[in-house]
């Protein structure tokens, strides 16, 4: 877990560093594009289900019901003019390297689940999924992103708990970034 640590400290540094300029572009037509705030920080489930505020640049409108995006009944209706593209480029996740940086989040392991998404904590809960501090990135994430319903999700998340370390989470990584490149399983 040490070693874990240390490397999501220093690639999530690193980032940040690289993708400086592209934040504040980012955050610049945010801005520009919607009325509201360039950062939406929601209620999110953490390691042993303790609740954190976790940031993205915000791609729905300032008055979008605080619900999981699929239960929406039409998610584009809600979404900013530059909403579904942060989304598919996935640049909308970035700001989230400052929970890596604080110690809340990981690179790889579980999206963390919207506090009130009952069914998914209780599932991820028995599965002792929990345990995990969630993940920027996971193995749900690169077997269906959007797309996966929540039995599924929770056996690739336990499959993770099962099977990491630092080569898997490498390949992980490697995996997003070829979904993040041709925006797969996006779905809004």
């Amino acid at each position: 877990m040490v070693l874990k640590r240390l490397f999501d400290v220093l690639m999530s540094a690193c980032a940040a560093l690289v993708f400086a300029i592209p934040m504040a572009i980012v955050a610049i037509a945010v801005r520009a594009s919607s009325p509201g705030p360039v950062l939406y920080w929601s209620k999110r489930v953490g390691k042993d289900n303790r609740i954190f505020l976790m940031p993205k640049f915000r791609t729905m409108r300032a008055d979008t019901p605080v619900v999981a995006t699929h239960l929406l009944s039409d998610p584009s209706r809600h979404l900013t003019p530059i909403g579904g593209f942060l989304r598919k480029s996935s640049l909308d996740e970035l700001p989230q390297l400052w929970c890596i940086l604080k110690g809340q989040m990981s690179l790889v392991g579980p999206r963390p689940a919207l506090f009130n998404q009952d069914d998914l904590i209780e599932a991820r809960t028995t599965a002792g999924v929990h345990t995990l501090p969630p993940g920027l990135t996971g193995w749900a994430q690169i077997n269906g992103r959007d797309e996966l319903e929540i039995p599924l999700k929770v056996a690739y998340d336990a499959e993770y708990l099962l099977r990491r370390g630092f080569m898997f989470d490498l390949r992980i990584l490697i995996l997003t970034a070829l979904k993040v490149a041709s925006a797969k399983g996006v779905s809004h």
